[in-house]
């Protein structure tokens, strides 16, 4: 793979920002890889879509190793290969349609009397045909099973039945606009609307005089209650989300425009449950099973939340869905310096014990009862079907 300099550079920057955490949060994460392939399929040299989607496969690989906890690189990854394949095919399916309306048009050169005579052949084999049908009934035997056809399976109306037959080893030098303009339409424009999509359902979630319970700091929660509270009236009740204290920087926000706010401590939370009427939390990233990767505390919340038959509502983006399975949910997970919860300055203390920090939480999937996306809703065991519209099965290890 070669990249030019400037490109180079770039790369190397956003995975060495990447390694230091400088740069954090999944929508920031997504734009500037949603970005650099976009000037990946630009600048790069490439003649039939193979080559471009090994270039980009192994970039996703780069990126993706520089800070593995942060799935939106790998989801934007699929995505844009996703997009790749669909123009492929757009275009092949095109050549093919314009090649077989040239040989119809060249083929048609019968005149009506060999129309006619074709009309006359046509009703006699049909006639003949009856006939045997008719004798066949009338007879004892026993006709034949009909041979069962593998397209009726539903493992196979789920599986894309034009991906074996298209040859991405095809020339076509007018690709690259329309892959740039894709990326530009699906991906990066969509990234700018998406916290607008999921802010404008908020009506239909949140209803008046309710008790809302949130944990830690999440701008997609954020304006989706800032939405709501435009015409509704209700309380929110923030965990604090101690070491970070994200949660009061989330009253903050949510006083800052009318809304009354309540700051809890994280282990007032049960205590609290009952009077809550519904659960709106945020999420890092959403895993195939339906399970989602959350800021620290969200796993309590939502236990507490399901112990007393409260609802828990997860706002995400679709970039955020993730085709990996959660076989060992401590991959997904951070420890951050436990500087926050036990002072270096203690050092006699720390000597005899071992001290660790998570920045984030699994939250398996039947603690939750509905993904607010920013097309629309739906339920965890919904969630494989948005991953298939996303992504190709044949992407999910890059």
């Amino acid at each position: 793979m070669v990249l030019s300099k400037a490109l180079e550079a770039h790369v190397e920057s956003f995975i060495s920002r990447l390694k230091r955490r400088q740069i954090v949060g999944s929508y920031e994460v997504a734009k500037e890889t949603a970005i650099i392939l976009r000037q990946v399929v630009s600048t790069t040299r490439w003649s039939d879509a193979t080559v471009l989607i090994q270039i980009i496969k192994d970039l996703g690989r780069r990126l993706s190793a520089a800070q593995p906890k942060e799935l939106a690189v790998g989801n934007i990854v699929r995505r844009v290969l996703k997009i790749i394949k669909e123009v492929v095919r757009g275009e092949l399916e095109t050549d093919d349609i314009m090649g077989s309306g040239t040989s119809e048009e060249s083929d048609d050169g019968f005149s009506d009397d060999d129309e006619e005579d074709n009309e006359e052949d046509s009703d006699r084999e049909f006639k003949s045909i009856l006939a045997q049908d008719t004798e066949d009934h009338t007879s004892d035997a026993i006709p034949a099973r009909p041979k069962l056809q593998t397209e009726s399976s539903m493992f196979n109306l789920l599986v894309d039945q034009h991906s074996d037959n298209v040859d991405y080893t095809a020339k076509s030098y007018g690709m690259k606009p329309l892959i740039i303009q894709e990326i530009n339409e699906e991906i990066i424009a969509d990234l700018e609307t998406v916290y607008k999509g999921i802010a404008d359902q908020a009506l239909e979630h949140i209803h008046a005089n309710e008790v809302i319970m949130t944990i830690g700091y999440s701008r997609t929660v954020k304006d989706f209650l800032t939405k709501a509270a435009l015409k509704r009236s209700f309380q929110v009740i923030v965990a604090e989300t101690s070491p970070t204290l994200q949660g009061q920087e989330m009253a903050a926000a949510l006083a800052a425009v009318g809304i009354e706010t309540t700051v809890i401590t994280d282990s007032a939370v049960y205590a609290v449950m009952s009077r809550v009427n519904k659960v709106v939390i945020g999420a890092h990233a959403v895993l195939a099973n339906g399970g989602l990767v959350a800021v620290t505390g969200s796993q309590m919340v939502a236990a507490a939340a399901k112990h007393h038959a409260t609802p828990v509502l997860v706002c995400t983006a679709l970039y955020k869905l993730s085709p990996l399975f959660p076989y060992d949910i401590d991959l997904f997970n951070v420890c951050v310096t436990p500087d926050q919860v036990l002072s270096f300055s203690e050092g006699t203390l720390i000597d005899k014990a071992d001290v660790q920090n998570p920045y984030y939480d699994f939250v398996a999937p039947e603690f939750v009862n509905l993904f607010v996306h920013n097309l629309g809703s739906a339920p965890p065991s919904y969630v494989y079907r948005l991953i298939n519209d996303n992504y190709d099965s044949e992407d999910t290890i890059l």
